[in-house]
């Protein structure tokens, strides 16, 4: 029997990247799965790709109106909602001299109010035992230069989460975040394996498994948050980054030979 069975799963940004592999575990574990995404075609590509449990509601994270019209999606098809993955997210530079506010409030806008509206709109559909996940980053706390917003906005996510748990626990909704490292996925803009490979040659220097994580990875992790075996799991931060985080001086930038 599946992790999910029975379960209804809401997955922001499953269209691609660490969201397309979640909803990909979801599916496979048992669990019915609504996806969002702003582009219409990767929707339909990931619907063709996932299977006949998967309805796909092209959605703004930004725009409130879209998270209430996933969640109903949610409800009027599939009866219920069990899961939310807050996974859509957004990347820009914002360097101190260089940045224009409508870049800097965008990622504010996407990342951190998309996020808190989307569990509003489904605080009120989500059945007891329900398990809502944020997905933060490792660069909420590693004061990587030029991303000032996107840091700001990750560590938002850490510490909304905290509340939320709090707001929600009464009802038996338990609030967790996975918290990536450097992840194989298009928020980077590569788009061929080399391009990758050369960006893997620099950023695993700083990670002690000398690596980049697949989304394959982090959607395990979220498949343990919204399954029963996390069911005492509550306001916690799983770090998936290859070590980056927790012990910075594994990396292999820092050894000898």
């Amino acid at each position: 029997m599946g992790r999910l069975n029975g379960k209804v799963a809401l997955i922001t940004g499953g269209n691609s990247g660490i969201g397309l592999a979640t909803a990909k575990r979801f599916v496979e574990e048992g669990a019915k799965v609504i996806i969002t995404g702003r582009n219409q075609s990767t929707l339909d590509a990931a619907v063709q790709q996932l299977g006949s449990n998967v309805l796909a509601v092209q959605a703004d994270a930004t725009d409130p109106a879209s998270a209430e019209k996933a969640v109903a999606a949610a409800v009027d098809t599939f009866g219920g909602l069990d899961i939310v993955f807050a996974n859509a997210g957004i990347s820009a530079q914002t360097p101190v001299g260089g940045t224009e506010l409508s870049v800097f409030e965008e990622v504010l806008k996407v990342n951190v109010t998309g996020v808190f509206f989307l569990v509003q709109a489904a605080a009120a559909h989500l059945r007891s035992g329900g398990s809502v996940i944020l997905n933060t980053s490792v660069l909420a706390k590693a004061g990587s230069p030029g991303y000032a917003a996107y840091a700001a906005s990750k560590g938002a996510i850490s510490s909304m989460a905290r509340v939320l748990a709090s707001e929600l626990s009464p009802r038996g909704i338990r609030v967790n975040s996975v918290s990536p490292g450097a992840t194989r996925t298009p928020i980077w803009g590569q788009s061929t394996d080399e391009g990758f490979a050369k960006l893997e040659s620099v950023l695993s220097r700083s990670i002690p498994l000398k690596r980049l994580g697949e989304p394959e990875e982090i959607a395990n992790v979220a498949l343990f948050l919204a399954s029963d075996e996390s069911s005492f799991v509550q306001g916690a931060e799983i770090s998936a980054d290859g070590g980056a985080g927790a012990s910075p001086l594994g990396a292999p930038i820092y050894r000898q030979g």
